[in-house]
This record gives C-alpha cells, structure tokens and sequence, in this order.
C-alpha cells in the first residue's frame, strides 16, 4: 500500500529529477567546466604518445637570442632561415609570427630616421621587407594572421572551399578583422592561416582549437591546416556538413586526410607530453658553416613551423597535460595528431544521452529510495556512478570519444541525497510523533532507551517478564452519582494524572486507563533493571500523593471525605507488543499475570488495606516492609494466592516501629493458623503499633481477625521466608 508520504516523496524526487536535467540541458558554464577538467583527467591518464613524424618546431629558443641578438630579429636573418630550411627541403614553412608592421631594422628604415637623408640614397639601401618577400617567393611558405576588433582588414584566402551537404560557411567561430600583413609578403606566400588558438575562450587551457573561421561569407583556414594542405600541395579544402542541419560541421577533408571536426569546425587536441624530440633550436639552422646531418635529416620533408619558446616574448600555453609550452608547438601537435590519426571527437548526441541517463538513473533512485531502502538506492547508485566511469573511460580509451560522465554522477548524488533527505525528514517526523504519543505512557529514559536501541521496540507479541499493576478508585460509583459528568471527568483528569506520574517517574509503561482505573507494567517494551522494586516504589508514591491531595482538599470534596485507592502488583510471564487491527493497535500485554494483578486490586477491599503484591513480587523485594495479608481465593484461579500487604519501603522496613510490628504480625499469624482465641487481643495491639508505620494498616487488622480462613492453609514458614 502506497501512503501519502510516499506519494509526496516521489513527487518531489521527480521534480528534482526534472530539475536537475532541465539544469544539464542547459549546460551552465560550471558542468562545462567539469566536464573540461574531467577530459584533461583521461588525457592526463592516457596521453597521445609522442611518435617521430615530419613535424618539427624551429624554436627561437634562449640559446639563439644569445647568438644572434634580442627579437625582433632582422628580416633579412628570416629570409635567411626560410632560405635555408627550403634548401633542406621542408615541405611547408609555417611563421607562428606576425609580420604586421615595416621591419625598423631595414637599412632604409633606420636612415630615414636621419635628418636630411638624400631620398634617393635611401632607395638604394636594402630593405629587409622586400629580402623577406623575395625569399619566400616561390617556397612553401605559410605566413600567419592574428585576430582584431579593429579595422575591417580581411586577409586573402590562397585556397578553394568546396561543400558536401548543408552549407558550414556559418558554422565556425567568427572573425571581425585580422591584423594586416605587409602586402608585399601578404602576396608571395604560399598560405595564409590564422595563428589564434582559442579565440573567445576564457580558458588559460587549450583544448580544442578552430580549423577556421567565418567572417559569413568566406572561411580562413588555420596555420596548421595550411602548412598542411601546402605541405601536399592541395589547392581546395572540402568541408562535410551535417546532411539536415545548415551550418554544422563535421569533417575536413584537406589533400589526403580527413579531419574529425566538433560541428562548429574545431579539433579536440589529443596532446603529447612536450618533448625535446619536437624542436630544433634555430640557431642550429643559422650557424655559419655546413648544418648537422642530424639537423638536416629532421628537416628533410617535414611540415616545419617556426614560433619561439623564449620566456621573455610570452607565446606560452596550458595545455590538458597541465604543461606550459610554447604556443608554435600547439599548432605542430595538431599536424602530429591529423598525420597520426588519432582524435577525440564528442558525438552530437553525447549531450543527449548524458541528459537521458540523468532522467532515468535519477527516476530509479527515486523510486529505490522511496519504496525500497536507501541503502539499496545507495547501492544502485554506486553501481551507476561505476558504470558511468568505465564506460566514459572505456569510450575514450578505446575509440577517443568523449562522453561526461561528471554530470550524470551529480545528478544522481544530488537525486539521491535529496530523496533520502525526505525520507528521513518523514522518518523523523513520524518519530517525533511516536515520541509525542509514547511520551505519555514512558519515561524520557525509557523513551530515550527505545530510540536509540534498535531491537528495543519490535512488533508483534513477546514474552516478557512483567511486573503488572492495576489502580483502582474506591467508592467511584458513590463518588460519580453526587457529581455532575464535566466534575466527573474533571475530579479523574486530577487524580489520574497525579498518580500516573509515578509510573513515569519509576520507568514504567502506562499501558491504559480504564474509566477510573489505571494499567501500567514494567520491563517492557525495554528491559527494567529491578521493575518489581520500581513498580513498589510507584505505588508508595502514589499513596503519598494521594494523601497530600486528600490533605489539600484537592477534588473540592471537603474534610470529610477523602478519596481512597487500591493497588494490586504482580510479577509473571506475560505477551506483550502491539495488538489490535492494522489501521489501529494498542500497546498492551496480556496474560494470566495481567489477570492476576488486577484481582489482587480487587482484593484490596476484602483485605481493606491499599496496596497488596503478590508473592512472586515480595520474593523480589525482601528488604521492604512486606506483611503477610493471608492466601485468597482469586476470581478464576483454582488456587488461593498468597498476598502481602505493602507497609513501605526499605526505610520503614529498617525502622524499630516497623521491626516490633512485624515480630507482633509474625505471632499474630501463627495465631490465626491455630484458630487461637488470643488473636483477637494481638490484633488490637498490631493496630495501636501501626498506626506508627503507616495508618493504612489500622483497617487492615481491624478485619484481619474475620478472615482467619485466608491463613489456614499457609505453609508456617511463609511469613518467616519473606521477612528473611
């Protein structure tokens, strides 16, 4: 049967469920960036390889500064270096450089900075621009261009553009203007690309870099897809578009290889550590003199880019390896990676399926949680993080594809948290409801004891040792005729409430009250250390108060007329837990102890003292004052039970009052026994004695000598035996 919490705790874990894919569909910037880091993390388990291949980096390193002189560096020491890499026979020269401005150090352009320089001198001195241009004249040069917000300069594009499918030319990143190149080395490159390698991204790591960029009506193809496609000497790049879907990529064709793209044109860098292996330092290429065979054989039919990794010209990058490395050798990983052929890609549906897995893992949890067992949705929800580990990690490890295992993983912490959260909360509140209803039958110890042992309270019927009292209002009949029903309930509320106190107090379990009875017992539904003495001690307790608001006048019925009680107390074997209907039980026990206890209650009357135990419970409780009130026939019982009546507790039974009462009661007895004619005369001296113990007792041998029956077939040590 589904309760109305559940109800409401499934309705709320779908919500968060609901929620939380609404969230990932959204894709926020911070699961972005999870899912960034959670990438690297694969890289950095698993990174690419570094494999010898015809991609090398010539760096302007420290070491050629020294040599050759702080940057910028001439260009006519460029068109050297172009010079000499073309004799070695690079197959692509690709500048990681801009070449934007007039080069100040060409002979012309430091004279005009002469006063009254001749003009035609100056055109016939060297200039350094026009060397450059001359140089790469004819070569596999590729020149690179940056990014700008300024200007309206567009570079010229050296390669055709053909389609298959939906037209991408929207797809790319966009690109406002790039910064201008001289004209003269603008027109005698081989390729023009742009040097940008997360334009727009606030990320300091590189992760994915454009091929090219769109300015909506033509596409600029990157450094390194030019170096390439010079490198083979393709003259047209063909871009596949989705088939149904206009402006989106997914592949580049250039010369002889086809490149994976993400749909807006990028490459998901798959990088190597950085390796020495990668660079040449350019001074070893600018040395005077014959170069390296090691040097020459590197260069020999390589895409070679040139870039600088010196600290002080800042062209430094992170990459998903956590390293810093020069940004030229980001441009030659990527050649590396599309000659190597191993790429990561992201399909177009990872982001569907990672939104579907969030519903549906999140749907089991929350119906785990609610209708089976946190621990099991715990469980299951462990399993599903695991999967989604390994399977992500699997992907990538064996096919390069990158699925987010991250988010799918929070969404079910989350679901799982906040449905087991209400489970609780609903736990909690029924506990404090069980603790409200509890809390007037138990003690706050007891109550305390139930909460925090979890085998304290269990269903269903248990046989317990109990120490069973039943209280009983004397003359309430009489009592009710003279009262109107409101004073009735009134006078019950006051007496009932100030005796049943004493049960809490002394650890018991107020099982009912019946009318203007009450039915407690001790030792369950926990266990009692000593419940026969706590049970006297309740009773004694209730006598006392009894008598003070008696003394008080506090039921408003005059001097003359006190309230009277009777108290019967018995310690047996019972069944106890709950019992009743299944929409509606009680906390009862039930048993011939039960039945026993309540007609020693009635018994009090024919004895006419207040409180009488049986003698399982005066074998229980020795040292208090306990005396023999004879054996009587119980309604429903065969046999006559011996009772005793109940003088006080272990300070009366220490008292010389007491001692000389009981030494009066122990010959009074053996006189009873023997039907002796000197009982009526020990009688009416126990009752001047008692009347020092407790007043109580003064009833009680005023009658004792008219049921001398009640000691006729009582064993003669009995007496002996309890007062021992």
């Amino acid at each position: 049967m589904v309760t109305r919490a559940q109800q409401l705790g499934v309705v709320i874990g779908l919500a968060v469920v609901a929620a939380l894919t609404l969230l990932r569909a959204s894709d926020p910037q911070l699961l972005r960036q999870g899912r960034d880091v959670t990438f690297d993390e694969y890289q950095r388990l698993s990174p690419r390889a570094y494999e010898t291949m015809p991609v090398k980096v010539v760096d302007i390193d420290e070491a050629s500064l020294r040599a050759f002189g702080q940057w910028p560096w001439p260009r006519d020491r460029m068109a050297k270096l172009t010079d000499r890499l073309a004799q070695m026979g690079a197959s692509a020269i690709a500048f990681d450089i801009l070449f934007a401005e007039p080069d100040r150090l060409s002979p012309r352009n430091v004279l005009r900075q002469v006063p009254e320089i001749d003009p035609a001198l100056l055109e016939r001195l060297p200039d350094n621009d026009e060397v450059f241009a001359g140089s790469i004249a004819g070569k596999p040069v590729v020149l690179g261009f940056g990014l700008t917000n300024e200007g309206s300069y567009m570079p010229p594009v050296k390669a055709g553009f053909a389609f298959t499918g939906e037209s991408p030319i929207a797809a790319p990143p966009r690109i406002r203007a790039a910064t201008p190149l001289r004209p003269q080395l603008e027109s005698n490159a081989a390729g023009l690309g742009h040097i940008s390698l997360n334009p727009g991204d606030s990320s300091a790591v590189v992760r994915a870099v454009p091929l090219f960029l769109s300015d909506g009506e033509q596409l600029y193809p990157s450094l390194a897809m030019e170096a390439l496609r010079v490198a083979q000497g393709a003259s047209t790049y063909v871009l596949a578009g989705a088939p149904d879907l206009p402006d989106t990529l997914t592949a580049a064709k250039i010369g002889d290889f086809v490149v994976p793209v993400t749909a807006s044109g990028e490459l998901w860098l798959y990088v190597s550590p950085d390796t020495t292996e990668r660079y040449v330092s350019a001074r070893r290429i600018l040395e005077d003199g014959d170069v390296s065979p090691d040097v020459a054989a590197a260069i020999e039919g390589s895409i070679v880019f040139i870039g600088t990794s010196a600290a002080g010209l800042q062209d430094v990058r992170t990459t998903a390896l956590g390293q810093n490395v020069p940004g030229v050798s980001l441009h030659a990983q990527m050649v590396e990676q599309i000659l190597s052929g191993r790429y990561l890609s992201r399909p177009d549906w990872a982001n569907g399926l990672e939104i579907l897995s969030i519903a549906l893992a999140g749907c089991l949890l929350v119906l785990l949680t609610t209708f089976v067992s946190p621990v099991v949705a715990l469980a299951c929800g462990m399993a599903i993080t695991a999967m989604a580990l390994l399977a992500s990690w699997a992907a990538f490890a064996y096919a390069g594809l990158l699925f987010d295992p991250l988010a799918p993983i929070l969404a079910a912490s989350i679901t799982h948290f906040s449905a087991t959260a209400f489970r609780f909360l609903v736990t909690d509140r029924e506990r404090r409801e069980v603790r409200q209803a509890f809390g007037r039958y138990l003690s706050p110890s007891l109550l305390y004891r139930i909460e925090h042992n979890r085998n304290a309270l269990r269903l269903g019927g248990d046989d317990r040792e109990l120490t069973v009292m039943f209280v009983d209002v004397r003359n309430f009949t009489e009592i009710s005729e003279r009262l109107a029903p409101t004073d009735v309930v009134a006078f019950l509320n006051t007496l009932l409430d100030a005796l049943s106190r004493h049960v809490i107090a002394n650890e018991g379990t107020l099982d009912k009250f019946i009318g203007d009875s009450i039915m407690a017992f001790w030792n369950a539904p926990v266990d009692v250390a000593d419940h026969p003495r706590k049970a006297l001690r309740a009773a004694l307790g209730m006598r006392e108060t009894l008598a003070r608001l008696n003394a008080d006048d506090a039921f408003g019925f005059g001097a003359t007329q006190d309230v009277g009680i009777g108290i019967g107390i018995h310690t047996g074997l019972a069944c106890v837990g709950n019992m009743g209907a299944e929409t509606r039980f009680n906390y009862s026990a039930v048993g011939d102890t039960v039945n026993i206890a309540a007609r020693i209650e009635a018994a009090c009357k024919e004895v006419s003292f207040d409180i009488l135990v049986s003698e399982a419970t005066a074998q229980a409780v020795p040292d208090c004052a306990l005396l023999e009130a004879g054996a009587l026939g119980l309604k429903g019982k065969t046999t006559r039970t011996r009772l005793f009546a109940v003088a006080g507790d272990e300070g009366v039974s220490s008292s010389p009052a007491f001692a000389e009462l009981q030494r009066l009661h122990a010959r009074l007895v053996e006189n009873l026994r023997a039907r002796a004619s000197s009982s009526r005369s020990l009688a009416n001296a126990a009752k001047l004695k008692a009347a020092a113990v407790t007043p109580g007792l003064v009833p009680f041998y005023g009658r004792i000598t008219r049921r001398s029956e009640h000691f006729q077939d009582a064993p003669a040590d009995q007496a002996s035996h309890i007062a021992e």
